[in-house]
């Protein structure tokens, strides 16, 4: 765009002119949160959207039909854009449409009979507001129920499904009012886009051949955009107070998606500084690049296994792209939700089945469905399978294998789907939330009784069924490892829920956390008490969570005898140049000095000051 020319209105400013005119503007640094790797330098483009004015008004009772045609249009409208951008996926890398595609599946899914639709109608006619008014009410309570009690492992997770409710909402309400979305038509090859938000869907309209980098005012790491971005393999920062409300025009921008930093205006030595660190990002990348075809090998021979966690469909391309060795939990829960009614054993085994294919032979180990008061799935209440009301306290509640051994249909039907998808490749099941022997035990009689019904039915089953193994999440867990390690084939410690189990903290609650340590003693020695019952019976063991994909603590677990990792896709290239650099006496070593400590304090710097990776 002429710097001459007025902006188109969707192309408003994010700032008042600069009243220092055309001097050199100062140095300006803002923080947040490094969510694609990179560094960029270019020129500023802001993009701003109009509010939609929601007028919260009543209306007759005569006017309900009326407000329902309104809701049918605007969600036909809605429905028609995001087959637009569906289409337009074809201009993007591949990675990048296999990131995009399922998201917008689920956005078709929510125009179509749910949970929000249905509680928006009902709005409009219980209570007379208009149908925008009932949009943005009703968008808020299912976005507020579903975060409430979130905590552990699920709080990523959780919070994408409120983006995707609160997305769908946006959108309704922007078509009701007939207000226009953003455009990225006047975007500069080069330039670094920088704007309050960013929708996921947005990111359909972004070319990442002429974009150099974003960074934007809201937004976290483990949202849809982060994820999308990451996919386009645009340098990126999220969730930067006061930055989009800074720049002005003709304002030059380095974005650094390693450390979270963004410079306006860098002064020279910034801008060399950042010259410098693109050249050692691209070196880093080839180096990245090479260890994912390399073996994840001690510098003594030991093989280490590194494998990635599942989440959502959308994770399957980093996980394919980071050299992970397979998929160390699966979590199902993706299955469940969104939906009116539970997948039934056919649609649970198509979906199994593409995930096992996808990962060409490499292990998939499958966690029966997690469901916890904190975890609204629509699906389960609408079948009388959970209540509707949480529970109280959801933690310590009917969760994980408790409830699917309350709930055997539920617990065979997904068992049934497993046990058919696990003949397209390896496949290991995982059983959440155990405390007790008997609850193994159980469960292996049911998988055993599910085997026996399908090779009956006729059904093609692996000659011999799956390795069937427990998370380890709980201190009781842990603490009688010994004796489920003699039910169990395999142990999986999940350290995200073992930490908050055992030091009583919620890792959400921002109030309390630097009282979240995932390498407290305490913790440390649950996952060494753990470890080690499986390693006398040698069983297998693998650590999940935040532990597993700090490359930090990569040596000490090492040394406590673990040999088997599962972390989020992005982490396994750093964690696979650790080990590749260590040797396993030294780790061991470091293991025991580690144990012998008492003060968190100390343990984290010991393991700082450890051998670090090779620059």
């Amino acid at each position: 765009m002429n710097r001459t020319d007025p902006p188109p209105p969707q192309h408003k400013r994010l700032a008042r002119p600069d009243p220092a005119g055309d001097q050199q503007r100062a140095e300006r640094r803002f923080t947040g949160i490094p969510v694609s790797a990179g560094i960029a330098i270019g020129p500023v483009f802001g993009v701003t959207e109009p509010d939609a004015i929601v007028t919260h008004q009543k209306i007759a009772a005569s006017d309900i039909a009326a407000e329902s045609a309104r809701l049918d249009a605007a969600i036909a409208q809605s429905r028609k854009q995001l087959a637009k951008l569906k289409a337009r996926l074809a201009i993007l890398p591949e990675e990048s449409q296999e990131e995009l595609e399922p998201l917008l599946d689920a956005y078709m899914r929510m125009l179509g009979p749910s949970r929000l639709l249905r509680g928006v109608r009902q709005r409009i006619q219980d209570m007379l507001v208009t149908a925008e008014t009932a949009v943005v009410a009703e968008s808020e309570a299912l976005a507020e129920a579903i975060m409430a009690q979130a905590n552990g492992d699920d709080q990523a997770g959780l919070q994408r499904r409120a983006d995707e409710i609160h997305e769908i909402g946006k959108r309704l309400v922007r078509n009701l009012t007939r207000s226009p979305f953003r455009s990225f038509a006047g975007l500069p090859s080069g330039a670094i886009l920088i704007s309050e938000s960013l929708r996921p869907a947005d990111a359909a309209l972004l070319d990442p051949s002429r974009l150099a980098g974003v960074a934007t005012e809201e937004g976290g790491a483990d949202g849809h955009t982060a994820v999308m971005l990451r996919a386009l393999g645009v340098p990126a920062v999220l969730g930067a107070p006061g930055l989009a409300h800074s720049m002005k025009p003709g304002d030059v921008a380095v974005v650094d998606g390693l450390s979270g930093v963004v410079t306006l205006n860098p002064d020279p030595a910034t801008v060399a500084a950042a010259r410098r660190g693109v050249t050692a990002f691209a070196r880093e990348r080839q180096k990245y690049a090479r260890l994912r075809r390399l073996p994840a090998e001690t510098q003594d021979g030991e093989l280490v296994e590194l494998q990635a966690n599942f989440e959502l469909p959308i994770e399957l391309p980093l996980i394919v792209q980071s050299g992970a060795v397979g998929i160390g939990l699966l979590r199902t829960e993706f299955m469940f939700m969104n939906r009116e009614t539970i997948p039934d054993e056919g649609t649970q085994t198509e979906s199994y089945r593409t995930i096992v294919e996808a990962m060409h032979g490499d292990p998939v180990s499958i966690r029966v469905l997690d469901w916890g008061g904190e975890k609204e799935i629509e699906a389960l209440s609408a079948a009388g399978i959970v209540p509707e009301a949480a529970d109280p306290n959801p933690a310590l509640g009917l969760r994980g294998i408790r409830l699917l051994l309350r709930r055997q249909e539920l617990f065979e039907t997904q068992l049934a789907a497993i046990l058919r998808a696990a003949t397209a490749g390896p496949v290991r099941v995982i059983l959440p939330m155990v405390t007790t022997v008997q609850e193994v035990r159980a469960a292996r009689e049911t998988f055993e009784r599910v085997a026996r019904r399908l090779r009956r039915r006729g059904e093609r089953l692996p000659e011999k069924l799956p390795p069937l193994g427990i998370m380890i999440e709980t201190p009781g867990a842990a603490l009688s490892a010994d004796a489920l390690a003699l039910e169990a084939d395999f142990f999986a410690i999940g350290t995200n829920d073992l930490t908050a189990y055992t030091l009583a903290v919620d890792r959400a609650e921002t109030d309390l956390a630097e009282l979240y340590d995932p390498t407290h003693p305490a913790v440390l020695r649950l996952v060494q008490f753990a470890a080690e019952a499986a390693l006398r019976l040698r069983m297998p063991v693998s650590i999940c969570g935040e532990l597993a994909a700090n490359p930090k603590v990569t040596p000490l677990l090492l040394g406590l005898g673990v040999r088997s990792f599962s972390m989020n896709a992005a982490a396994v290239p750093r964690v696979k140049q650790v080990v590749r650099t260590v040797e396993i006496d030294e780790c061991v070593r470091l293991a025991r000095r580690v144990m012998e400590q008492s003060d968190p304090e100390t343990i984290r710097s010991m393991l700082t000051s450890f051998g670090r990776p090779a620059e």
